[in-house]
């Protein structure tokens, strides 16, 4: 029995996947050894391999650059992986992880955090991130839910911007009455991969699994929603289901993510579009290969922000933003439709 030949598109997807990998693969390494203490990637595989306390080397390498290198890997996939489907849920093309409130949520939970329990380590206000993320996702999913036109993705969007804009009012109300507060936040705020270390990232491994699977299992309803709703309910799919784990895989990748890294702009409105050049608009694609064009991209943002402004560094989250900006703005220029 002869196997039928693959078609272009398979042939374009699999060959972008591939490239993906590697490219991540090179990220990695890269990671690892640039900074403002350069590393030769020789004495990085020795300090994986052949761990030296003596090394001042081998120190940078497993206290610093690997926790902050598993923290991209982990939240730039987890954006990618949100993004891609909040903007299949919606039908817009405009959609980020921020379009149900999670970074606004998490941004009063860290404040919280900070003013009322005088936490001021990242490790000690991850769940607080993750949960203020969490409520406000749920508060938006519940009342976008609600009404004639439940969960329709205008008035997902809507509540959205609704609930963002008034928790972004109560983050500027307790900066402005609380400084102490402000110095702790406004280094967590721009977004950034140092400062957390592998017990931070311990705190969030499992959600992000979790959202990860609901994400890449939601593929196909995804795929149906893009026809339309009433050709999805025709063809036999539950749509309400279908929104049900979008949503709860979107707060659990974009809550933890932002949990760990900070509010990050941008990266999950990037991946989605840079992909459908190459792959087409099939969700399995999209997804899968996300994952790894997302932490390439997060590691690639925090490399060159090492590199940038010597003796200093210039945080992931700004150059995330230069990046993303003239994009959103080539999105606008082209005149791309907005679905919802």
């Amino acid at each position: 029995m002869t196997r039928a030949p693959r078609s272009a598109g398979q042939r374009r997807v699999a060959v972008t996947a591939v490239v993906a990998a590697a490219l991540t693969l090179a990220a990695i390494v890269l990671s690892l050894a640039v900074g403002a203490r350069p590393i030769a990637p020789a004495v990085v595989v020795d300090a994986l391999l052949a761990y030296d306390p003596s090394l001042n080397d081998h120190v940078v390498v497993l206290t610093q650059r690997v926790p902050r290198t598993l923290i991209g890997l982990l939240a730039g996939a987890a954006l990618a992986l949100a993004g891609t489907t909040m903007q299949g849920l919606t039908r817009n093309p405009f959609a980020d992880p921020g379009l149900l409130g999670v970074n606004a949520g998490a941004s009063v939970g860290v404040l919280a955090a900070i003013t009322f329990a005088g936490i001021r380590q990242p490790a000690g206000f991850v769940w607080f991130a993750f949960a203020g993320a969490a409520v406000a996702a749920v508060f938006v999913a519940v009342i976008g839910s609600r009404g004639p036109d439940a969960a329709s993705p205008a008035k997902l969007a809507l509540t959205g911007a609704a609930v963002t804009a008034g928790l972004t009012s109560i983050t500027l109300l307790i900066l402005t009455t609380q400084s102490a507060a402000l110095d702790v936040y406004r280094y967590w705020s721009v977004g950034a991969l140092t400062a957390r270390g592998l017990d931070t990232v311990a705190l969030v491994v499992v959600p992000l699994a979790v959202g990860a699977v609901l994400a890449l299992a939601s593929a196909r309803g995804l795929d149906l929603l893009a026809l339309g709703e009433q050709t999805a309910t025709g063809l036999g799919h539950s749509v309400p289901r279908t929104r049900a784990i979008g949503i709860l895989a979107a707060v659990l990748l974009a809550g933890g993510a932002t949990a760990i890294a900070g509010p990050l702009v941008f990266l999950g409105l990037v991946v989605p579009h840079l992909l459908r050049f190459l792959v087409g608009a099939g969700y399995a694609a999209l997804l899968w290969i996300g994952m790894p064009v997302g932490a390439t991209l997060l590691l690639v943002a925090d490399v060159l922000g090492r590199v940038a402004a010597p003796p200093g560094e210039v945080q992931a989250g700004v150059v995330l933003a230069i990046i993303g900006a003239p994009v959103l703005i080539a999105l606008v220029v082209r005149g791309e439709r907005v679905s919802l």
